[in-house]
């Protein structure tokens, strides 16, 4: 469990890292203003995203918990540190950053991994606890 542990941590710090950086160093004028339990809410995800998802054995999990993981992070400290999120990349109507990118991106290999997982252990499924 330590090494998907890690993995994750890591996952989730690279993340956060490259969303702060692009941040700070892409000036844009489009922010989302939210409140800021919301920025709590993330953090508090993202906790339970790297002390819950390691506990599967599969490195794929923990590594899509991370990368979600440093998003929802990337989310709760640009809130606090811009008081609002800044939205760097614009397409069409929308706008969005690195942290919303790694979200989903992390959400899908998340779900798609244990999915995965749980098919591959399905006769488990039904042990009792």
């Amino acid at each position: 469990m330590r090494r998907r542990s890690v993995l994750a941590a890591g996952a989730a710090l690279v993340v956060l890292g490259a969303d702060l950086a692009h941040e700070a160093l892409t000036p844009t004028p489009f922010h989302h203003t939210r409140p800021a339990g919301v920025f709590v809410l993330g953090a508090v995800v993202a906790l339970a995203l790297l002390a819950l998802a390691p506990r599967v054995p599969s490195l794929v999990v923990a590594l899509g918990a991370g990368i979600a993981a440093g998003g929802a992070l990337g989310i709760a400290v640009s809130g606090f540190a811009w008081g609002g999120v800044p939205d760097p990349f614009v397409a069409g109507g929308l706008t969005f950053n690195v942290s919303d990118l790694a979200i989903g991106a992390g959400d899908a290999l998340l779900i798609v991994s244990v999915a995965a997982h749980a098919w591959a252990h399905r006769g488990a499924l039904r042990e009792p606890v």
